[in-house]
């Protein structure tokens, strides 16, 4: 169709490493809101672990390869509200003194989405879905939730969603101890943010905790793991999804 709307899919690091479904079920998110979607192969980092180390030179290398990559779109879409948030801020900081790379950087970043947010605040759209039986909460991430404002547009998506019971944990919004590269140099305060969100996810009797940045859901799955707990975890773009395979996990 002539009008449909032209959206550069980013699949991030961590989902094409880690669970490359949910790029799928974006993916099919996207198409099935009328968006014509396509996934450069030249996509890279968007330079996130860079920036938040002070490697502000490597940063801006790999912000140049992104904007050269996806700077043709009418939109830029990723399932994750902590890649787009570094990308608008870097976008803004790192190329203040070169014009020509200002202008490109910020026509970019105007276009950069979450893909909740893009759904709810863009398109508008309620996109029908299988019913899942899960009983799950939601954990709102420090990115999407404080630098874009993401609380309400996922919670929207999945009330279309039959069977699906969201319980909301105490502190859903304090940090789950990931934070990039902040697991790594304080370990010690990670565990005990993430063991407190465990406890959190536990009391409200919920099978599934759902997201939308893979890096807080992996952190909460591993830490659920080596606790021996049987919680799921899962990007809500795979409850909307009609991924057949995932009723069927989260009801194990």
């Amino acid at each position: 169709m002539a009008n449909q709307l032209k959206v550069g899919f980013f699949v991030t690091c961590l989902v094409n490493a880690f669970r490359p479904r949910i790029a799928f079920a974006a993916i099919e998110l996207l198409e099935q809101a009328g968006c014509c979607v396509d996934v450069p192969e030249k996509q890279t980092c968007c330079g996130q672990p860079n920036y938040n180390s002070g490697d502000f030179t490597n940063t801006r290398k790999t912000l140049e390869q992104f904007i050269a990559c996806y700077e043709q779109y009418d939109f830029i879409v990723a399932p994750s509200g902590s890649c787009i948030a570094t990308l608008k801020k870097a976008a803004d900081e790192l190329f203040k003194e070169d014009k020509d790379w200002q202008m490109r950087a910020q026509k970019v970043a105007n276009g950069c989405f979450e893909l909740s947010q893009f759904l709810v605040d863009v398109l508008n759209v309620d996109l029908p879905s299988e019913a899942r039986d899960i009983k799950a909460t939601y954990h709102d991430s420090c990115s999407g939730l404080r630098a874009l404002g993401i609380k309400n547009q996922p919670r929207q998506l999945l009330k279309t969603v039959a069977d699906v019971q969201i319980v909301e944990m105490d502190d859903n919004e304090v940090c789950c101890g990931f934070g990039g590269t902040f697991c790594v140099k304080y370990p010690d305060i990670s565990t005990k943010l993430v063991d407190e969100k465990i406890q959190h996810i536990e009391s409200t009797g919920a099978d599934c905790v759902i997201g939308g940045d893979l890096g807080c859901l992996l952190n909460i799955e591993g830490r659920l793991n080596r606790l021996g707990k049987r919680i799921r975890t899962h990007h809500f773009a795979e409850i909307l999804s009609s991924q057949g395979c995932l009723a069927k996990k989260a009801s194990e």
